[in-house]
């Protein structure tokens, strides 16, 4: 199947893409194909599934890039979602999710700590 992604957040990891059969479907960061990296307006193809919420989208495959189609304006080809406007690197990673992860992580281990201390006085 094929369709174009409506959204998606490279720092969060997933969005949504438009199917061509006028269907919504969830996309994960861990169904794309490796090397794959999406932004809204890109065509691709995709496998749809029934996941646990919904319609979802697996092995999705990039088949033309917004910024390559004509029948998309211009201010819309290749955007991006980001949480934070000072992140530019253009390429994202399963590593990028891994960090902010582990950064989530210690974030709460740093928590737990300064809740033990609070309790000991």
């Amino acid at each position: 199947m094929e369709g174009t992604v409506k959204f998606f957040n490279r720092k969060k990891g997933f969005g949504f893409i438009a199917g061509d059969d006028g269907k919504e479907y969830f996309v994960h960061f861990t169904g794309l194909a490796k090397g794959t990296f999406l932004r809204d307006n890109d065509r691709v193809s995709f496998e749809g599934a029934e996941g646990d919420r919904g319609l979802k989208a697996q092995n999705v495959t990039l088949t033309q890039k917004a910024s390559d189609r004509s029948d998309v304006p211009q201010e819309s080809r290749g955007k991006h979602h980001e949480e934070s406007a000072d992140d530019t690197d253009d390429e994202g990673s399963e590593d990028d999710f891994a960090e902010d992860s582990e950064e989530d992580e210690d974030s709460a281990e740093d928590s737990e700590e300064d809740q033990e201390d609070e309790d000991k006085n």
